[in-house]
C-alpha cells in the first residue's frame, strides 16, 4: 500500500514539473527521448497486430445477425437509388437549362413538353409528346429541342400530340442558307438524310454553310437552327443543286421539347425575303423555260434540215 501511495505522490510531483517547466525543460526532454527511442518498438508492434485486428473484422462480420447485415443492404441499395436519382434531376436540370437557353436566345413564345413515344411504323418518322389540346397545342406548330428544329405537329389529341420529324421525307421546311440566304426547301430522305431542294445554281452555296429556317409560310420562326451544309454537286444542265444537310439536332434520344405556340412580327419573314425567294423562283422559272426554247428550237432545225433532204431526193 505504502509503494502505491509514494508512486501516486512521485506522479502528482513529476505531473507538476511537467506543466509548470518550459518546452525545453527537462521533463519534456526526456519524455522526447523515450518517445524516439520506443518509436520502432509501437511501430513493430501496430504492424504485427494488423493481421489480426483484420481477423477480427471477418470473425465479427461472420458473427453478425442476419438482420443487420439485411439492414447494411437495405441502406446500401436505397443511397444507390437515391445517387441515381440525383444523378438523373441533375441531367434533366441541364436539359432544361439548354432549352431555356434556347427560348431566351431566340425569344421563342413556347411551352415545354416531354416525349412519350416514337414511331410506330417503318415507314413514318413522328414521335409522341405529353401535350395536347388541353394544353394549347395545335396541327402546324413547330417543335425543337435544344439545339433546333426536330419537327411540326402535324396530329393532337386531348392530352398528346404527335410530332412529324424533319427527317420524314413528307416533310418540308422553308429554309436559307445563313450567310448567303439563298434559300430553298429542306426535305426528309427516305434514308432519313435532309437535303435542301430548290436552290438555284446562280445561288451561293457552299459546304460548311449553316441552314437556318426563312420564315416564309408563317410556320416555322425565321433564323432557327436546323443544320449545316455537308455537300454540294450539280451536274451537267441541272438548274438546281444537289444539296445534303448535316442535321444540327439530333432526332433521336430527345426527352424533353420547346413546342413554338405563336410568332413575333420580327420572326416572320419580311416582305424582302419573300420577294427575294419569288424572285429565285421566277429565275428557276424562266431557266426552265429557256431550255424548253433551245429543245424546240433544234427540232425545228431538224425539220428544216429534213425538208431540204426531200427536196435533194425529189430533184
Amino acid at each position: 500500500m505504502r509503494p502505491l501511495i509514494v508512486l501516486c505522490i512521485l506522479s502528482i510531483v513529476v505531473l507538476t514539473f511537467y506543466i509548470r517547466e518550459g518546452e525545453y525543460g527537462p521533463i519534456h526532454a526526456v519524455r522526447s527521448a523515450v518517445t524516439t527511442i520506443t518509436s520502432p518498438v509501437r511501430f513493430a508492434g501496430s504492424l504485427a497486430a494488423t493481421p489480426f485486428n483484420a481477423l477480427g473484422n471477418v470473425f465479427s462480420n461472420l458473427t453478425a445477425s442476419q438482420e443487420t447485415l439485411s439492414e447494411l443492404k437495405a441502406q446500401n441499395d436505397e443511397l444507390t437509388a437515391k445517387v441515381a436519382e440525383l444523378s438523373e434531376a441533375q441531367e434533366t436540370a441541364e436539359r432544361l437549362q439548354e432549352l431555356v437557353g434556347l427560348q431566351s436566345t431566340y425569344n421563342l413564345q413556347s411551352t415545354a413538353a416531354r416525349i412519350i413515344g416514337g414511331s410506330s411504323d417503318a415507314w413514318s418518322q413522328t414521335v409522341t409528346i405529353d401535350k395536347g389540346s388541353a394544353n394549347g397545342m395545335a396541327i402546324g406548330m413547330p417543335v425543337c429541342n435544344a439545339y433546333g428544329v426536330i419537327g411540326q405537329i402535324t396530329e393532337t389529341s386531348l392530352n398528346t400530340s404527335t410530332v412529324l420529324l424533319i427527317t420524314d421525307e413528307s416533310s418540308g421546311v422553308s429554309a436559307m442558307s445563313q450567310r448567303s440566304r439563298a434559300q430553298g426547301m429542306l426535305r426528309g430522305q427516305p434514308d432519313g438524310t435532309l437535303r435542301l431542294e430548290y436552290v438555284s445554281v446562280d445561288d451561293d452555296v457552299k459546304t460548311g454553310d449553316i441552314v437556318i429556317t426563312s420564315g416564309i409560310g408563317g410556320v416555322f420562326p425565321k433564323g432557327l437552327p436546323i443544320g449545316t451544309v455537308s455537300s454540294v454537286d450539280r451536274s451537267d444542265n441541272d438548274i438546281y443543286y444537289t444539296i445534303v444537310v448535316r442535321m444540327q439536332a439530333s432526332t433521336e434520344n430527345n426527352e424533353e421539347v420547346l413546342v413554338i405556340t405563336s410568332l413575333t412580327d420580327e420572326q416572320r419573314a419580311s416582305d424582302d425575303d419573300v420577294a427575294a425567294a419569288n424572285d429565285s423562283d421566277d429565275v428557276s422559272a424562266d431557266t426552265s423555260v429557256d431550255d424548253a426554247d433551245a429543245t424546240d428550237s433544234g427540232d425545228d432545225t431538224s425539220d428544216d434540215t429534213s425538208d431540204v433532204d426531200d427536196s435533194t431526193d425529189e430533184e
